[in-house]
């Protein structure tokens, strides 16, 4: 299992959004000549999703974050619709179309949720505590409510 280092990493919706960029990178090999303009659309359309949702997920504040996962989401409509374009001129199959959508489907539908609610998946604070000395006089009494995790956040 590869070790996580940032917050975005725990999202499933950016990791299915790598495996969504992998198959275009795959589709992509294939896609030449006149289609090349609708591929390089593609390849940048599909890296802007887990590249938005990264981001999106370091901002600090609700409305930050909630525009970059709309980006990411407009981005993903982005690829149907090229996905779409492919097809019709028979440069990609009806099942590469349809495997592609599946995948953009989920993607759309967990930043839709992530879009509306303020969810936030940040880096694990101990592995910051071995360099940082603690003194207590010093520490804040009131508690920060973006540190605290709800069960729901991992599942995005």
């Amino acid at each position: 299992m590869e070790k996580i280092y940032f917050g975005h990493e725990k999202l499933d919706v950016y990791r299915l959004s790598l495996k969504y960029v992998s198959m275009v990178y795959e589709l992509s090999n294939k896609l030449k000549g006149h289609t090349r303009h609708a591929r390089d659309q593609l390849l940048r359309a599909s890296q802007s999703i887990p590249l938005n949702i990264a981001e999106g997920n370091g901002k600090t504040s609700d409305g930050d974050r909630r525009r970059f996962f709309e980006i990411a989401r407009g981005s993903a409509l982005e690829c149907s619709a090229i996905q779409d374009v492919l097809h019709s001129g028979n440069a990609i199959t009806e099942t590469e179309n349809n495997h592609g959508k599946e995948l953009l489907n989920r993607i759309v539908a967990m930043l839709t949720k992530l879009g509306k609610y303020a969810y936030r998946v940040e880096e694990d604070a101990s592995s910051y505590e071995s360099s940082i000395e603690k003194d207590d006089s010093d520490s804040d009494s009131d508690s920060d409510s973006d540190s605290d995790s709800d069960s729901d956040e991992e599942r995005f």
